[in-house]
């Protein structure tokens, strides 16, 4: 009635040739992490333009310092601030998503087994809550 298949699926998993790059777990950890603190950075310098204020100035310098460290020494790219002045609810969106970040960065900084990241991911997950009135 129907003709049998012939061919593997699309769906089959086939084993890569030679020339395809393999990444360990830690390496897709490291890009991972190094994805959501740089994330997390790019929100802290709106933020910092928005609302300067020292905490975020060293928060920035430390986020910066650890995707550097992340990423083999590669600095990453920092973004100009879209807005120089802005009203609360976006200074409090801009707080929900730098808790958002933090806390996924936290979540792969501690699968990852990475002390540094994950002490850094918590305070800025406690800093923005604090910022939001959350948390207890």
């Amino acid at each position: 009635m129907y003709e049998p298949i012939r061919t593997k699926s699309v769906h089959t998993m086939t084993e890569p040739g030679p020339g395809v790059p393999h990444r360990s777990r830690e390496e897709e950890l490291d890009i991972q992490l190094a994805g959501h603190l740089t994330a997390l950075l790019t929100v802290t310098d709106e933020l910092r333009a928005l609302a300067p204020a020292p905490t975020l100035d060293d928060a920035a310098q430390r986020l910066a310092d650890r995707v550097t460290r992340l990423r083999a020494g590669r600095a990453p790219l920092r973004a100009a601030p879209t807005t120089t002045s802005a009203t609360p609810a976006h200074i409090a969106a801009l707080h929900q998503r730098a808790h958002t970040l933090a806390g996924r960065a936290l979540v792969v900084a501690t699968s990852r087994g990475d002390a540094t990241a994950t002490a850094l991911a918590a305070e800025r997950l406690e800093s923005h809550a604090a910022a939001l009135g959350i948390g207890g």
